[in-house]
């Protein structure tokens, strides 16, 4: 049987969580261990043979996947890749409703539907199974969190013995439970179904209170407005991951999907290209891009991706850490827990550092002094930190030189 896939990129007038990187690249083509984003999600979808066709779904223009899409049909030569660009922001369900007719043609009896912000293993051969198994109508990948982060997802309340779905609440206002969603679905073609009933209900509330809804029928949301009828209905099922998942939502969550990913290469492709081999300064797993310029002093790693043309000085430390193309780390400069936009320049024995974040955090935020700061510090575009000087969890927008120590700050 057939499947297709989308995946749901959103668009420019979002991702101001993932600001200032946001400013310069969209975030779904942000490079997290040496690739867009959203190429980890299509590397995943290469393993299901049976998808012949990925869709992409968002409000971006046409001409900011243009070079990407060209890269990836030769990187993925099983499936055709295609963008759909919505005429306005329609929502996660409304942009699914909106292109039914193209997601449709040649009848595709699934349809995998994955959020672009996801960093997972992407277990899609079991939820299949999974699907298949229980003939159902739906499968949703669930991952358990620490309670105290639930409340920030979509929380599931499923039957352990059936694994279905019998309760859903977005983002509830108490505990519901742990086991949160995931991002990733696969559903049968009656999902036009679900949603188109409720666009039906959205008309019809509409028409009594039309203060109650702003944006008209069209505008729908996958997880508020379909996924609680579905949890309403027979046939919807959690397939509840054991492999890793965390959300890429803001600018410093990179840092951990960076080291999950990397850990992931590391553990199941040793000699994957670009990836650095343990040594005295080579802490693994470490992404170094073969045109940058790394001296054999600099020490790298753990969870460090370096990118194209990066240039990394004699005694340098690096540590968990992205640094995009063009940026410079001079001597015995250290960089820990942080982001290095494009074209950034570390000065001589200057330090840039952030606080160690894990992924089983789910947070990109720490006090420090009673202030609530990034814990990863993020130097946007061009930024540079003069010689012998300390910036310590602060975010930096483009184009700034930093002549002193600077500590908890947003520097505009």
């Amino acid at each position: 049987m057939s499947s297709k896939a989308i995946i749901l990129v959103g668009g420019g007038t979002r991702g101001t969580r993932f600001r200032p990187l946001s400013l310069d690249i969209p975030k779904v083509l942000f490079p997290v261990a040496g690739r867009p984003i959203i190429s980890h999600a299509l590397s995943a979808l290469a393993t299901v043979p049976s998808i012949k066709e990925v869709l992409l779904i968002g409000f971006y223009d046409d001409s900011v996947f243009k070079d990407f899409l060209a890269e990836s049909a030769k990187e993925f030569p099983q499936f055709t890749i295609k963008y759909l660009r919505e005429y306005r922001a329609l929502g996660t369900a409304g942009g699914l409703y909106h292109f039914r007719d193209v997601i449709l043609t040649g009848h595709p009896y699934r349809l995998f539907v994955i959020h672009a912000d996801v960093c997972s293993s992407f277990p899609l051969q079991e939820m299949l199974s999974m699907f298949e198994d229980k003939e159902a109508k739906a499968v949703i990948l669930g991952t358990r969190v620490e309670p105290q982060f639930a409340s920030n997802f979509g929380c599931i309340v499923m039957d352990p013995t059936t694994k279905k779905v019998i309760h859903y609440v977005e983002k509830p206002e108490s505990h519901i439970s742990n086991l949160i969603n995931g991002g990733v679905y696969l559903f049968d073609r009656s999902i036009f179904d679900v949603i188109a009933a409720a666009r039906n209900a959205r008309a019809e509330q509409t028409r009594e209170d039309p203060s109650e809804v702003e944006d008209g029928q069209e505008v729908l949301r996958l997880e508020q407005d379909i996924l609680v009828r579905l949890a309403q209905a027979d046939g919807f099922y959690v397939y509840e991951t054991r492999g890793f998942w965390r959300q890429i939502k803001t600018a410093g969550s990179a840092v951990p999907a960076n080291a999950l990913y990397l850990q992931k290469l590391f553990q199941t492709d040793i000699d994957a290209p670009h990836l650095a081999r343990a040594s005295a300064t080579i802490v693994p797993p470490v992404y170094i891009d073969p045109t940058a310029s790394v001296d054999p002093t600099a020490k790298l790693g753990p969870n460090v991706s370096v990118g194209p043309r990066v240039r990394i000085g004699p005694g340098a430390r690096v540590k968990e850490a992205i640094l995009l193309e063009d940026t410079e780390v001079k001597h015995e400069a250290c960089v820990l827990y942080s982001i290095l936009a494009r074209g950034v320049k570390v000065g001589a024995w200057a330090r840039v550092e952030g606080s160690h974040i894990t992924p089983a955090d789910h947070s990109t935020v720490t006090f420090k002094n009673g202030v609530r700061v990034q814990s990863v510090s993020i130097l946007a575009q061009d930024v540079v930190v003069g010689d012998e000087v300390r910036l310590q969890n602060c975010v930096v927008l483009p184009h700034k030189e930093i002549k002193s120590d600077v500590e908890n700050e947003v520097i505009m």
